[in-house]
């Protein structure tokens, strides 16, 4: 059984919650992703994302011009936008876990702690890399016909003698 230390990518890069949402967004960038934890010493104690920088920045309360948006990044703090206390995972969590927990709050990657130390995180891009080596190697051997979900009803219902396709609804 797969758990979370199989896929997480061990020590993330992380800010501090005083540091100033710039750094955030810098390491967000040179580092390619979209969240952050935020830790004190190894201690976790938040995560930031790219949503909340961008609702921070945009917010539809404030009116400013967009030459504010350099003062905002260098002096609102992390800890004014990040979420607290983030739900988590162990390393020895099954990974089935981390990924319901993930489609169910619809989180795009969870921090992995042992007691309330980072020690890891599990990133859609890594459930992502995880679904591409099962592909290459082995899904073959799964019975996907006894694994597909049953159908959803349709969030847009079709009149009755209406096409079906998709191709038939565009106009």
């Amino acid at each position: 059984m797969l758990v979370a230390r199989d896929i997480m990518t061990p020590n993330p890069v992380t800010v501090r919650p005083d540091d100033p949402l710039g750094v955030a967004v810098e390491r967000m960038r040179s580092r390619r992703c979209r969240r952050l934890p935020v830790v004190e010493g190894d201690r976790l104690v938040g995560i930031i994302t790219d949503r909340d920088v961008r609702l921070a920045l945009n917010s539809p309360l404030v009116l400013h011009e967009r030459r504010s948006d350099q003062l905002l990044l260098e002096h609102v703090p992390v800890r004014a936008c990040m979420t607290p206390d983030p739900i988590t995972v162990s390393p020895d969590t099954p990974l089935i876990e981390v990924v319901r927990l993930m489609r169910d709050h619809k989180f795009g990657g969870v921090p992995v702690v042992e007691g309330d130390r980072l020690v890891g995180i599990i990133t859609e891009t890594d459930l992502m890399d995880l679904l591409i080596r099962l592909l290459e190697f082995g899904v073959d051997e799964i019975p996907w016909s006894r694994m597909r979900r049953p159908e959803r009803a349709s969030a847009f219902p079709i009149p009755s003698g209406a096409p079906s396709s998709n191709a038939s609804r565009r106009a």
